[in-house]
C-alpha cells in the first residue's frame, strides 16, 4: 500500500510502498501523534525502515495498494 508522509519544514513528502495494512499504519500514526511513541516507524516492501519524529509530522496519506501493469495492452 502506498503511504505518503508530509514532514514540516521539508520541501518534499516521503512516499513508500508498505506491506503493512492500512489499520497497522493508522495505529502507528495514532500512537505517534498521541505521544505513546516519539517516532513514526514504518517499514517498506524492501525491508527498509522509515523513522519520522512525531512532532514533525504534517500529514499522512494512506492509499490503496498499487497494481503494476505489464505489457502494452489498452488502458
Amino acid at each position: 500500500m502506498e503511504v505518503k508522509i508530509g514532514v514540516q519544514h521539508a520541501p518534499r513528502e516521503i512516499v513508500l510502498e508498505s506491506g503493512q495494512s492500512a489499520e497497522d499504519v493508522e495505529r502507528a500514526v495514532t500512537e505517534a501523534l498521541s505521544g505513546k511513541a516519539q517516532l513514526l516507524s514504518l517499514e517498506d516492501d524492501k525491508g527498509r525502515k522509515v523513522l519520522v519524529p512525531a512532532d514533525r509530522l504534517a500529514y499522512v496519506e494512506i492509499g490503496e495498494p498499487t497494481v503494476r501493469r505489464v505489457g502494452f495492452g489498452a488502458l
